[in-house]
C-alpha cells in the first residue's frame, strides 16, 4: 500500500490507471470500444485485484482460476489489466491494438495474448465457455480431490453484457448451468442499459435478476457500478454460495466520466475522439498528456497480484508431493491430464479398439463409434461428453462411467443412466437439447484442461453449433464432434432432418477436421485420429444405417484413413481407366460399381476419401500417387452437395451428389430414387470414358 495514498484514493487511482490504458489505446488505434471500460473497470480492479487467484508468470498453472471477457468488445480493458498485473503484454503492445502483427487484437484471441483464456467475441460465446470451464472444475475436484487434498480448486469468473444476455447462447447455457448447480461460477454484468444501437429500453426490459433466479442463480444486485465495497462484498458473498451460480447486476455507465457520450451508444463501439478523450480525462481528475500514463503508486500495487499468484501456485506445488505420496495413482492420472498436447495420452490408450470383422450385412458407423469410443474412455480419462438428448441414437454414452449432475438429484429417476449412479465426477454429459449451448461449453472445456470433451448430435443440427465450431478451430481446441444421421438415407425423417449442404459447411471451416468414415474400421480410425489431434478439432461424420464392413484382406488397410484419401482397391488387370471416389456409405456402392465396370471391361480404381482436410495435407507426390494427374476420367460420389468435389474430379470429372433438398421415404428409396445406384455410377463413370 502506498505510504502517501489512502486506500480510497490508491482505489481510484487504480480504477483510473485501467480507464485511461483502455480509452489511450482506442483513441491511438482510432478504432475500439471505450464504453465498457470506462464503466466496467471498478468490478474488473475488484475482481484482479482482490479475488482472482491467478499467477501472470506461469498463466498456465493449472489451478488458477479462469476469467472470460464474455463482453469481448471491452477488451482493452482486458489487456490493461494484464499489461499491469505482470503478464508478458508490454505496454509497446497497448501502444498497438488493434494493429497488424499485435497481440492485442480487436477482439481477445485464445493463443496469441498471455493470459486470454478463451477467444471472445460473438456475443454470448464466452459466458457458455465459462459454463464449460466450470464443469471441468467440478468435474475434476470430484475425480482427484481427496480429504486434506484440495488439488482442483478454483474459481471461474466473468464480465458479461447486455449483448450476452440477449443471445440464446447463454440462455441455454444459463439454464443447464443452473441445474448442474455450478456454484464456483460467478458473473458480474455490466447492466449499463444501452448496446450498440440504442437503448435497453426499445429491446431488452425484462428483469434479468428474476429470469437468472428461475434458471437456479443466486442473484444480487449493486446500484452503484463504482462502489468497490459493495462490489467485493457481493463477489465474497457469491464465493460463499456454493450449490448456485452467480449473477452480479452491477449497474454502471457506459462511457462512465465522458461529458457528451455518458450512456449513449456513441461510446459503445467508437473513439470518444481526441477532444473528448481530454474533457473525459479532466473530468476524473486525469492528466491529459502524455498518454498511456501509469501513476507509479498504481503500477507497484497492481504488481503484488503477481506477487501473490506466485505464492499461491508455490503453496499448491508444495502439496503434490504428499498427495503423490498418498495418492500415487492418482497423482500420475491428474499429472497427465494437466499436461497438454498428445504428450498427455495415457499409455495404452487404444489397446482395446476392435478390430471389426468382414460382415456383408456390416453396421452402421454410428453403432461402430459407440463401441470405439467406450474401448477408449476406459484407458482415456481426459475423454468426457455426451449429447444434446440423443444418446440412444447417437451411441455416445460412456458404459459404467456415471453421469455428470449434482448430487442433489440423486432421489431423481435413474431410468437411462450409464452406470453408476450420479455425480460431478461422471463422464457422461447430459446437455438437453441444447446444441448451442453443448459447443461453447466444449470450448470452454477443452480450454480449462483436463479435459477432451465430446458432443454429439444429428448432423443437420450442426447448423445450432456452428459459432461454436468456428471459435474451436480458431482457438486449435481439441474437440471432437460426433454428428451422426449423415445423408438422405436416414429417411423418413424427411427434409427437414437430411443434411445436404451440411459436410459442405463443415469442410469450408479453416482447421477444422472433418472425417466421414466408410465402414466400421475406418471408425475405429478415425477415433485415432480424433484423439491423438490435440490441436484442431475434429467433426466425425456418421451414418444411421448399416454399411458393409470391408474385407481388408482384399481392400486397402483402413489405416489409409489417417492420409484422408486412399486407393481402396486398384484395377484389377491393368492401369485404371476411370477412377470412383467416395466417403462414407458411398464408398459401398463404388466397390460394386467397380465389379460390375469390370464385367464390362472397364478397369477403374476406388479411392475412399474420409477426409478432405487430411488428404490436402500429404505431400503432392502422394496425392498424384492416388489422383494421378493422367486419369481424367473420375467420378465422386456422395450423398451431399457438389459443392468443392470438383476440385478432386477435375475438368473431365462428374459428381454424383444432391444438390436439392431430401424427401421423406424409406431411406433405400430416397437413395435410389436420388441415383444413388451401382448402375446409375456405372453409366455416369462409363461416359467419362468418351468426355
Amino acid at each position: 500500500m502506498s505510504a502517501t495514498l489512502s486506500t480510497s484514493a490508491l482505489d481510484d487511482l487504480c480504477v483510473n490507471t485501467l480507464r485511461f490504458l483502455s480509452v489511450d489505446a482506442v483513441q491511438q488505434a482510432n478504432s475500439g470500444h471505450p464504453g465498457l471500460p470506462l464503466g466496467a473497470a471498478p468490478m474488473a480492479y475488484v475482481l484482479w485485484t482482490r479475488f482472482l487467484k491467478h499467477h501472470p508468470a506461469n498463466p498456465h498453472w493449472f489451478d488458477r482460476d479462469r476469467f472470460v471477457l464474455s463482453a469481448g468488445h471491452g477488451s482493452a480493458l482486458l489487456y490493461s489489466l494484464l499489461h499491469l498485473t505482470g503478464y508478458a503484454l508490454p505496454l509497446e503492445q497497448l501502444q498497438q491494438f488493434r494493429q497488424w502483427g499485435s497481440i492485442t487484437p480487436g477482439h481477445p484471441e485464445r493463443g496469441l495474448t498471455p493470459g486470454v483464456e478463451v477467444t471472445t467475441g460473438p456475443l454470448g460465446q464466452g459466458f457458455g465457455n465459462g459454463v464449460g470451464m466450470a464443469m471441468a472444475e467440478a468435474n475434476l475436484a470430484a475425480r482427484y480431490n481427496r480429504g486434506g487434498f484440495a488439488m482442483i480448486d478454483h474459481f471461474t469468473y466473468g464480465i458479461v453484457s447486455d449483448g450476452d444476455l440477449m443471445e440464446g447462447v447463454a440462455s441455454e447455457s444459463a439454464s443447464l448451468a443452473g441445474h448442474l448447480q455450478l456454484g464456483k461460477l460467478i458473473y458480474m454484468y455490466d447492466d449499463n442499459d444501452v448496446t450498440l444501437s440504442a437503448g435497453t429500453d426499445i429491446t431488452f426490459t425484462e428483469d434479468r435478476a428474476r429470469r437468472f433466479e428461475a434458471y437456479g442463480w443466486h442473484t444480487q444486485s449493486i446500484e452503484d457500478g463504482n462502489d468497490l465495497a459493495a462490489i467485493e462484498q457481493a463477489l465474497g458473498a457469491a464465493r460463499a454460495e456454493t450449490r448456485r451460480p452467480s449473477l452480479i447486476l452491477v449497474r454502471t455507465h457506459l462511457g462512465y466520466g465522458s461529458p457528451n457520450k455518458q450512456d449513449t451508444f456513441e461510446a459503445h463501439g467508437s473513439p470518444l475522439g481526441v477532444e473528448e478523450v481530454r474533457l473525459t480525462k479532466r473530468n476524473l481528475g486525469w492528466p491529459e498528456d502524455p498518454p498511456f500514463y501509469i501513476p507509479e503508486a498504481a503500477r507497484t500495487y497492481f504488481l503484488e497480484v503477481a506477487d501473490r499468484g506466485e505464492k499461491a501456485e508455490a503453496k499448491w506445488r508444495s502439496k503434490f508431493p504428499a498427495y503423490e505420496k498418498q495418492f500415487p495413482e492418482l497423482a500420475l492420472e491428474l499429472q497427465q491430464l494437466m499436461q497438454s498436447g498428445n504428450t498427455a495420452l495415457p499409455a495404452g490408450w487404444n489397446a482395446d479398439i476392435p478390430h471389426f470383422p468382414t460382415d456383408d450385412k456390416g453396421m452402421a458407423t454410428r453403432v461402430a463409434s459407440g463401441k470405439v469410443m467406450n474401448a477408449i474412455a476406459a484407458h482415456l480419462p481426459a475423454l468426457i461428453g455426451g449429447s444434446a438428448d440423443l444418446d440412444p441414437s447417437t451411441y455416445t454414452a460412456l458404459k459404467g462411467l456415471a453421469d455428470f449432475e449434482p448430487s442433489g438429484v440423486s432421489a431423481r429417476d435413474r431410468q437411462g443412466s450409464n452406470g453408476g449412479g450420479w455425480s460431478c465426477a461422471g463422464r457422461n454429459l447430459h446437455f438437453g437439447v441444447r446444441e448451442h449451448a453443448m459447443g461453447a461449453i466444449m470450448n470452454g472445456m477443452a480450454a480449462h484442461g483436463g479435459a477432451v470433451p465430446f458432443g454429439a448430435t444429428f448432423l443437420i443440427f450442426s447448423d445450432y453449433m456452428r459459432p461454436s465450431i468456428r471459435l474451436a478451430a480458431l482457438m486449435g481446441l481439441h474437440v471432437v464432434y460426433v454428428f451422426t444421421h449423415d445423408s438422405i438415407a436416414l429417411g423418413e425423417d424427411g427434409s427437414t432432418h437430411q443434411p445436404v449442404e451440411q459436410l459442405a459447411s463443415l469442410r469450408a471451416l479453416p482447421r477444422l477436421i472433418v472425417v466421414r468414415p466408410a465402414d466400421a474400421n475406418e471408425t475405429a480410425i478415425a477415433w485415432c485420429v480424433a484423439v491423438e489431434t490435440y490441436n484442431r478439432p475434429v467433426a466425425l461424420i456418421l451414418s444411421r444405417q448399416n454399411v458393409p464392413t470391408l474385407d481388408r484382406t482384399q481392400f486397402a488397410a483402413a489405416d489409409g484413413l489417417r492420409r484422408g484419401a486412399y486407393i481402396l482397391a486398384d484395377a484389377p488387370n491393368s492401369t485404371p481407366e476411370l477412377i470412383l471416389i467416395a466417403s462414407g456409405s458411398e464408398v459401398a456402392l463404388i466397390v460394386a460399381a467397380q465389379q460390375q465396370l469390370l464385367a464390362q471391361n472397364v478397369q477403374a480404381r476406388i479411392v475412399s476419401m474420409p477426409s478432405w482436410e487430411l488428404f490436402d495435407s500429404q505431400p503432392q507426390e502422394y496425392r498424384d500417387t492416388v489422383l494421378p494427374p493422367t486419369i481424367g476420367a473420375r467420378l465422386a460420389v456422395e450423398a451431399g452437395v457438389s459443392q468443392g468435389w470438383y476440385r478432386y474430379v477435375g475438368d473431365r470429372g462428374d459428381v454424383l451428389a444432391v444438390d436439392r433438398f431430401g424427401a421423406s421415404a424409406a431411406g433405400e428409396i430416397v437413395m435410389r430414387e436420388y441415383g444413388f445406384t451401382v448402375e446409375n455410377i456405372c453409366t455416369r463413370a462409363v461416359a467419362l470414358l468418351h468426355v
